[in-house]
């Protein structure tokens, strides 16, 4: 493994005390991680439990539906901007994410009012998490295009950007439009551009908008870091052709794991006991990774305590 680049600023993006803070994907609905259908309360806990035991982030799906025709299966979700928000009022310290949210699903418009509310009422704590969505479903149920999801989502993001970086926008695209559009009243961060922008993505055009419009970039779910190596080159291309610094954009990932109890529910998992899980983790850090989201399976109070052990020997090996 190279030798990891120098730690530089995360601009909008929390800082942690961690070369690589460490957030969990908090189960949000029917025949989850969670093993059933988690109610609010069970978000709740879950939440309250990875910020007592230090985690960084928590962070929540955006889908409608969860459906597989080839298997027969149907699982309902709960909607997650609604969830966050109740999240944000009964926590003080973690941070809070959309992981993503699909622009396609809403008005662009009425997706930056919502940030800056969810911002608000978490004091700050807000990470917006942008995609253009995949699960056909999802559109199919309500109504909704599915078709050139990355132009929408390019003009959908230009609103938001917009709308959060500077309170205003006047944009008027194929799809969406914003007439001399104001974002009022602001949240704690107008001063500093609103709360962070994450887009999830491995494609080349959407690496191009995440190189232009993002504070941070997210590779998706895998089991072995040297997976993101390519990723990680083909974002800093992105980043050198749109005439940004590539040390400007802040890089996370994800795998899943499984935790005692395993349900078979996150595909692909680390597996093992606490110091090789530990140890599998922190070569996504040797990577230079600034955020890891751990998606644990179970994931529930108790197996949360379990990797607890796995974060304490990631920190012990910081020296923290």
């Amino acid at each position: 493994m190279s030798t990891p680049p120098p730690i530089e600023s995360l601009g909008r993006f929390p800082e942690s005390k961690r070369r690589m803070g460490i957030g969990i994907m908090v189960p949000i609905s029917d025949q989850s991680a969670f093993g059933g259908t988690p109610r609010f309360s069970d978000m709740r806990e879950i939440t309250q439990t990875a910020d007592a035991i230090g985690l960084d982030a928590a962070w929540f799906a955006d889908h409608f539906i969860v459906r597989n025709d080839a298997e027969q299966t149907l699982r309902g979700v709960w909607e997650g901007w609604t969830t966050v928000a109740g999240i944000a009022a009964t926590t003080s310290r973690i941070q809070l994410g959309i992981f993503v949210t699909c622009v396609l699903f809403r008005n662009p418009g009425v997706t930056a009012k919502m940030a800056e509310m969810v911002d608000e009422i978490s004091d700050g704590r807000f990470i917006l998490g942008l995609g253009a969505g995949w699960h056909q479903p999802d559109f199919d149920m309500f109504g909704l295009p599915f078709d050139h999801r990355v132009s929408r989502f390019e003009e959908g993001l230009k609103i938001i950007s917009s709308l959060i970086r500077t309170g205003h926008a006047d944009f008027q695209g194929e799809y969406y439009e914003a007439h001399d559009a104001y974002n009022l009243p602001r949240g704690p961060r107008a001063a500093a551009g609103g709360p962070p922008i994450l887009i999830g993505t491995k494609s080349p055009r959407m690496m191009g908008l995440t190189a232009r419009y993002a504070d941070v970039w997210n590779s998706d779910w895998h089991h072995d870091a040297e997976e993101i190596v390519p990723m990680l080159k083909a974002l800093d291309d992105a980043c050198e052709a749109a005439g940004r610094d590539p040390k400007t954009l802040v890089r996370t990932a994800g795998s899943n794991i499984a935790m005692p109890g395993y349900l078979g529910v996150r595909a692909n998992p680390i597996t093992g006991d606490p110091a090789e899980m530990a140890e599998k983790i922190a070569t996504f850090r040797d990577l230079g990774l600034r955020h890891y989201v751990a998606g644990l399976d179970p994931c529930t109070p108790a197996t949360l305590e379990h990797f607890a052990r796995v974060v304490e020997l990631l920190d012990k090996d910081e020296g923290l």
